[in-house]
């Protein structure tokens, strides 16, 4: 079945906002694609005659089995772009989202599945986010925030919770990027920031905000 990118753009969102809970509203919707409510109304019937999703007004709206494989489908687009930019392209992790919000609705699965074997299938994009296979499985990594771990700890960074621009300017400029390896030397009682040490013996302050965040493995 064909989409359009509007519809696809919808699919995804809702799979991102269905994370952790049964149903999105259709507020929380208009807000993540910045659409008026009317609109996402329209989208909604039209997706759920394609059997996409459930939804029923002022009931919320949740993926079906299908809808949840389309959606997969579009992340694995999404995250294999991505990891294209950054390890053939030498784009910095901050400069792919948006280019691979556009790649991400070529069509073709034969192109993307030629990319991922060109790329030596890769498990994770440049964010730490795990990119599903062609049957939509996923590794999930353990990990934790950067925000709860212990003192004295060593351990790796392996994921950041947000692809904002702003945000990963600040961690590049603070020099912590994906597989950097650090421990918590201490955590300030004013305002929760914590102070890191950084594998080079470098050390650097980050809010609370930002540690929460950062997820880590113990080494």
């Amino acid at each position: 079945m064909k989409f359009t990118m509007a519809e696809e753009n919808y699919i995804k969102a809702v799979y991102h906002l269905q994370h952790g809970q049964d149903v999105v509203s259709t507020n929380a919707l208009s807000a993540e694609l910045q659409t008026k409510p009317a609109s996402v109304t329209d989208m909604l019937k039209k997706l759920k005659a394609k059997k996409i999703i459930s939804y029923e007004p002022y009931r919320g709206v949740k993926l079906s089995a299908e809808g949840r494989k389309v959606a997969l489908g579009i992340i694995r687009k999404h995250r294999l772009w991505e990891f294209f930019l950054v390890d053939k392209l030498q784009f910095g992790w901050d400069e792919v989202h948006e280019v691979a919000e556009e790649l991400e609705h070529i069509s073709s699965n034969k192109l993307i599945d030629k990319l991922d074997e060109f790329l030596g299938h890769p498990k994770f994009d440049p964010h730490g986010d795990p990119i599903p296979d062609s049957k939509g499985k996923i590794i999930a990594q353990l990990q934790e925030q950067l925000s709860t771990t212990q003192l004295h700890t060593p351990v790796e960074i392996t994921a950041v919770g947000s692809q904002s621009t702003e945000l990963l300017e600040l961690l590049k400029h603070k020099g912590l990027q994906m597989g950097t390896r650090l421990e918590v030397k201490k955590v300030f009682d004013f305002d929760g920031s914590l102070e890191l040490r950084i594998k080079n013996q470098q050390v650097v302050t980050v809010s609370r905000e930002l540690a929460s965040v950062l997820f880590v493995k113990p080494l």
